[in-house]
């Protein structure tokens, strides 16, 4: 009976840090990195504020980058010339 306890334990063990290993990656690439709260924290308007407290981190954040990229939609790129300077 000790014998299979001595076998079964670890083997358990790993199986189980494996199995974790696979969720915690998947988290990783659903989860919001610390400075995308840093900057929405920042930056945000009261009505992204509202939502925020409303519905949650992850759709106040989908719309604060939703207007950030129609921001920069508006404003015209500035064009890199290929050339020796000036």
């Amino acid at each position: 009976m000790t014998t299979w306890l001595v076998l079964a334990v670890p083997l358990l063990t790993m199986f189980f840090a494996l199995f974790m290993e696979r969720v915690e990656a998947r988290l990783r690439h659903v989860a919001v990195q610390e400075n995308e709260v840093e900057e929405f924290l920042e930056q945000a308007r009261p009505e992204e504020v509202r939502v925020l407290y409303g519905h949650g981190i992850g759709r106040a954040l989908e719309l604060f980058r939703l207007r950030r990229r129609r921001g920069r939609a508006g404003r015209p790129r500035a064009r890199r010339t290929r050339g020796n300077g000036p």
